[in-house]
């Protein structure tokens, strides 16, 4: 298999896939475009070839890049597969024709159909709440409630997230749009920006390394990247991860917001039935139960018990309803961003 890195630009991309795909299709191969970056993903891919003998051929760029070279490539693209996280970053994918409609036994039984574009150009492989985590020290969970209270000026100065260009912020604004109304979310965004200890700087872990250093108390984040910080390597991760606890909002309500890595076959797929035996395997119990274990993501089913630190945040409702819905309410959410000056 062959992985590009993601800060290739986009024609050190496009001279290395020529490379890369030179012997054209097979029949014993699938071709992927991957935003995902995860050493679980290639061991998955690996074990896939062995179990199929369908080689797995992988270009590696972010999802921004893929979209815009598949766009260019048009009917000519060697790409099969299109695997990249965030439901509003497929529906965008879909909504530039560069997907088609795919459906089996396997994935139609497999994939709830609220994790799955209505239209079956997308389906997800995998799940991750953005939630909240808060001090241990410092914040005791029946002051938390939910994602709106954040905007309250008790929080002032004692809040982080990331910046409103994370397609994360951008999805979790876009299912407060669809649960709220527009105006609403305008004034929670407002209220948010106002009560940031510092500006955004930073990825998910750095807002938990700050917590952890006194910086803030509370902060939004994904859940795999506190899994990730408690099964660290590096002892000051651990100490980070297991210095914050993880609580879920708006449990009363619509549930807890969260997002999906997903998958389509591309319009161009040359090897289309590789490329459905691939997503088969993808969503099989087996590769589920290493994706949640090894990169703490949720499995299609949302089982807490799919991995131990799964398990240890805790069973929760979640916003379901909301996913089919982040792609196409990106655009107002991104303007809101703006307006509210979010950094």
């Amino acid at each position: 298999m062959k992985y590009f890195s993601a800060r290739l630009s986009l024609w050190s991309l496009v001279c290395a896939a020529a490379v890369a795909f030179a012997t054209g299709s097979q029949a014993s191969e699938v071709n992927l475009y991957s935003h995902r970056h995860y050493e679980i993903d290639k061991q998955i891919f690996a074990d896939f070839t062995a179990a199929t003998g369908i080689k797995v051929n992988v270009v590696q760029a972010s999802a921004d890049q893929l979209i815009e070279r598949l766009k260019a490539e048009g009917d000519n693209s060697p790409a099969d597969v299109l695997f990249t996280v965030d439901a509003g970053r497929l529906e965008r994918a879909k909504a530039a024709n560069l997907l088609q409609p795919v459906t089996s036994p396997v994935i139609d039984k497999t994939v709830p159909a609220d994790l799955r574009d209505p239209d079956r150009h997308w389906h997800a492989v995998t799940a991750r709440a953005r939630v909240i985590i808060y001090s241990k020290e410092r914040v005791k969970p029946s002051e938390l409630s939910t994602y709106e209270d954040l905007a309250d000026p008790k929080w002032k100065g004692r809040l982080l997230v990331t910046s409103s260009g994370s397609v994360y912020n951008q999805s979790l604004l876009a299912s407060i749009i669809e649960a709220n109304g527009r105006d609403a979310a305008l004034g929670w965004a407002r209220g948010v920006a106002s009560n940031l200890a510092r500006a955004p700087q930073g990825g998910d872990r750095a807002q938990a390394q700050a917590i952890s250093a006194g910086l803030a108390d509370v902060a939004i984040v994904n859940t795999y990247y506190i899994g990730l910080l408690r099964t660290s390597k590096t002892a000051k991760d651990r100490d980070a991860g297991n210095a914050v606890a993880v609580f879920f909002p708006n449990q009363d309500g619509r549930g807890a917001h969260i997002n999906v890595s997903g998958i389509g076959v591309t319009r161009s797929a040359k090897n289309k039935d590789n490329a459905i035996k691939f997503i088969e395997y993808l969503i099989s119990p087996e590769a589920q139960a290493r994706f949640s274990e090894n990169n703490h993501e949720y499995p299609l089913t949302l089982d807490v018990n799919a991995s131990p630190v799964l398990k240890d945040f805790g069973a929760f409702k979640a916003d379901r309803s909301a996913v089919t819905k982040l792609g196409p309410r990106n655009s107002e959410a991104v303007e809101t961003f703006n307006t509210a000056g979010w950094p």
